[in-house]
């Protein structure tokens, strides 16, 4: 092999082709010899994953468990609110608090709500005997507990012009009833009973009480209505596969009887799907429990999967047909096998990233270990199990056998004797007539759409304009969306769409939005009470809030009693000895923590209840609020903490927005670095990195605009953008780049000939196998549904539309491979020159 200096090139850069060039030799080299040994040992390759798939599957089977802690997965690992949840359960732990209306303020505990709605124009106030009947209900279930919370009105209207806001109607009253349970495991299964018979009795009153809508809710609600997703989505997913399977049969068909290969298509979607169930095998052993997030997985391996099998399939297609069907192997493996080892690397890199310890949302980071595994187990099934079926695919091909029935092609001379529907059902569609053409496989109906029709249409000169126009619209969305992305917080978008839970929460945001969760305001230092200082620091934290407050309730009883106690000993003895003994202010006990030395008290902790005005846009203020009030907690000379059980999964903003952000950067690095040695040309990989940034951002900006919130099936659903637009965009690019031809319009001709039946396959199921999800009442699946759409949507957008057309007219420039062909073609027409005067009777013969 002899490199030749370009003029002007420096030295530096012909080493580096030259290391380039020998490290990609050395890799199709590899995968010559992988697919050498394959086509040599189809059985064993077929076998060894096959008996993979039976051992884990049978596995799988036997330890299903359901991850039964929702807050686990969905609320961040390590966060300030745990740790605030802690040292308040500390502080006043909850068997101290039996009778006390928030005692469950910082657990969610076990509890039962119940929202009560009028009709419409009616007033809440004057159905008192349906709620009083449904109370009375509630109270007499077994295992039930007294405390209860029914001061929460929703809908409330005002009387005009009232100096005490005097309320005059409302249309909904939702009231709480708290278990206790003190963490043990005997009453928390009681509690869980006592919970399941809630949700039945309020059904039943439902029925009873046509005047009033019911709407319940209990802590195990959540779980149940998460997982319900699961439970819905089993027959659609088998839908999927069924369409997934139909659609790769078909587009793998063609009319010849002896290249065709749908079974070829129909054996690659099955090797994903075993290579997913052994997947799923090995997570289950070692002690996985599954939850509806994963429920993505089996769509993210497809799409990967099925990418491997198409390339497969057409790297063969490329092949020379007069060779053995082991070399066609060999070398279909050494065309394919190193881009998409390249692939499936960044995949499990990526999603390696996901899985490390630096994720703080265990769903992530569970989705994101079963999908490396998935990912190792793909790439292995794909050149294993895969590869031998195209080994006996082409061994009955060059044996010329018929590609469905399996038999004899029959002669020309006996088919010429045969009725016509026989003819067209075993013709070959290569008799003598086509024995001459260069390549039979470009009768393929994709191939010859794209090399007949589309290619001439896309890169003609007037239909550049508008793809421009189209490329700068996208732009302006995306970056539209891209400012208006918002927290995906709110554990009502991973619930089933038609559950009671979301039932709950719609009437809940409706009617009771106008104040915030009570929010715990938890003084956990010795305070000097008694001192005005303090006591107007307390008042301005309080500012803007609706407290409930033994320190403001103390305050007014010594204002009112005229009785002064402005040191510690008077305050102390004021407040054990009469405050707390009066029986309206005896519940205060459970707020106030003392502590005895000698014959002195002191207040060593304390607590406060706060309750903010919102708007409708509830959660997004108490986000507001929690990040105001933090800080304070460590300027200001009072150290508190502040806390309500919703703040666990409110620490989530940052989260969501900045762990996509990373790991594609992160992603684009290592395309950079994995592709140099990969690509002849530089520019190889400054197009890679512009067009999946462009992708990303696309579908960031787009589902946002379609009411995406970041949550974490978003975070992943962009975790797989990335790899899945360097998926496509990759053979297409590297193509371009490595193609001679005179110009970069004939060179992206070539790339879209060669990757573009693959890529226009595989977006093809991949879309198709989403529509199912359409039809799953699911908040999760929707989510799923629009990121994957907008996914596949956007790289085909690219790979098909943008990339052909920008490539016509940014470098990298062809103009060398033009010099170089008139060189080798003058070359040439001057030794034709010498040997006619050489030999001038040849002339003649010519």
């Amino acid at each position: 092999m002899c490199f030749l200096r370009r003029p002007g090139a420096p030295a530096s850069w012909i080493w580096w082709r030259m290391l380039r060039q020998g490290v990609r030799r050395g890799l199709q080299s590899f995968c010559h010899r992988l697919g050498l040994c394959v086509s040599r040992h189809p059985v064993f390759f077929l076998t060894v994953p096959a008996v993979l798939t039976i051992t884990f599957g049978l596995s799988a089977l036997n330890r299903f468990q359901p991850e039964g802690d929702l807050e686990r997965l969905v609320a961040p690992s390590h966060s300030l609110a745990k740790i605030e949840r802690s040292l308040a359960s500390s502080l006043f732990p909850l068997d101290q608090s039996k009778s006390q209306l928030y005692s469950d303020l910082h657990t969610p505990g076990r509890y039962g709500r119940v929202i009560l709605l009028s009709p419409t124009g009616d007033n809440i106030l004057l159905q008192a005997e349906g709620i009083l009947q449904t109370h009375r209900a509630v109270l007499e279930m077994k295992d039930g507990r007294n405390s209860f919370i029914g001061h929460q009105l929703g809908g409330v209207v005002e009387v005009p012009n009232s100096k005490d806001q005097r309320v005059k109607s409302a249309r909904a009253i939702q009231i709480t009833y708290y278990l206790q349970t003190y963490g043990s495991a005997t009453q928390d299964l009681i509690g869980e009973k006592w919970e399941n018979e809630f949700c039945n009795l309020i059904r039943k009153l439902q029925e009873e009480h046509q005047e009033l809508q019911l709407y319940s809710l209990a802590s195990f609600s959540l779980w149940r209505d998460f997982h319900k997703t699961s439970i819905l989505a089993r027959s659609k997913v088998l839908v999927s596969l069924v369409l997934i399977l139909t659609t790769a049969t078909l587009s793998s068909s063609m009319k010849d009887c002896l290249r065709s290969k749908p079974f070829l298509g129909l054996l690659g979607v099955l090797t994903v799907c075993i290579s997913i169930i052994t997947a799923a095998g090995i997570f289950f052993i070692t002690d996985g429990k599954y939850n509806s997030t994963l429920l993505g997985i089996p769509f993210f391996a497809m799409g990967h999967g099925t990418k491997g099998v198409f390339e497969l399939l057409s790297g063969w297609r490329r092949t020379k047909e007069n060779l053995p069907f082991k070399d066609r192997i060999a070398d279909a493996y050494s065309d394919v096998m190193v881009t998409y080892t390249m692939t499936s690397s960044l995949y499990f890199i990526t999603f390696g990233m996901g899985a490390s310890p630096f994720t703080n949302i265990e769903a992530v980071k569970v989705f994101c270990q079963n999908m490396c595994v998935s990912i190792l187990l793909n790439y292995f099934y794909i050149f294993s199990f895969f590869g031998s079926c195209l080994v006996f695919a082409g061994q009955l091909e060059q044996n010329r056998y018929h590609s469905i029935f399996c038999c004899k092609i029959p002669s020309a001379e006996y088919l010429d004797r045969k009725p016509v529907w026989f003819q067209t059902v075993m013709s070959d569609g290569h008799q003598q007539t086509s024995h001459h053409e260069t390549n039979p496989y470009q009768h393929h109906f994709i191939q010859h759409f794209l090399r007949e029709h589309y290619n001439e249409w896309i890169t003609n000169i007037y239909v550049k304009p508008f793809v421009v126009i189209l490329y700068l619209i996208y732009a302006s969305f995306s970056f539209m969306g891209c400012l208006q992305i918002s927290d995906g917080a709110n554990i009502i978008n991973l619930l089933a769409s038609d559950s009671p839970s979301v039932s709950y929460a719609m009437v809940q945001q409706k009617y009771f939005s106008n104040y915030s969760p009570v929010i715990g305001f938890y003084v956990y230092e010795p305070l000097e009470y008694w001192n005005s200082s303090v006591q107007d620091d307390l008042r301005r934290l309080c500012s803007g809030f609706t407290a409930v407050s033994w320190v403001e309730q103390y305050y007014q009883f010594l204002k009112v009693s005229n009785i002064s106690a402005n040191n510690k000993s008077d305050f102390i003895s004021v407040l054990q000895s009469s405050f707390l003994k009066k029986p309206e202010f005896q519940h205060f006990r459970n707020d106030i923590i003392f502590s005895k030395a000698g014959d002195e008290s002191n207040i060593i902790a304390s607590r406060l209840y706060l309750v903010a005005r919102t708007s409708r846009d509830k959660q997004k203020e108490v986000i507001e609020v929690l990040e105001k009030l933090r800080p304070l907690s460590l300027s200001k000379s009072i150290r508190f903490i502040v806390f309500n059980p919703s703040f666990v999964f409110m620490d989530h903003y940052s989260l969501s927005v900045t762990v996509p952000v990373l790991i594609a950067g992160f992603g684009v690095l290592l395309v950079l670095i994995l592709t140099f040695f990969l690509v002849i040309h530089p520019l190889g990989n400054f197009w890679l990195i512009l067009s999946v940034t462009s992708i990303e951002l696309g579908v960031l900006g787009l589902v946002t605009l379609w009411n995406v919130d970041m949550d974490c099936i978003s975070i992943l659903c962009l975790i797989y953008t990335l790899n899945f637009a360097i998926d496509h965009c990759a053979p297409l690019l590297f193509t371009f780049v490595l193609a001679t031809e005179h110009t970069r319009t004939q060179c992206i001709k070539s790339s879209l000939q060669e990757h573009g039946t693959a890529i226009l396959q595989n977006v093809t199921s991949f879309l198709i196998g989403l529509v199912p999800l359409l039809f799953v009442p699911s908040n999760l699946t929707f989510t799923l549904f629009k990121c994957l759409l907008l996914t596949g949507g956007c790289t085909l957008l690219h790979c098909f539309v943008i990339l052909p057309v920008f490539l016509t007219f940014f470098p990298p420039s062809k103009k060398h491979h033009k010099k170089k062909k008139r060189a080798k073609r003058k070359e040439r027409e001057e030794i034709e020159c010498i040997e006619i005067q050489e030999n001038p009777d040849h002339v003649t013969t010519v």
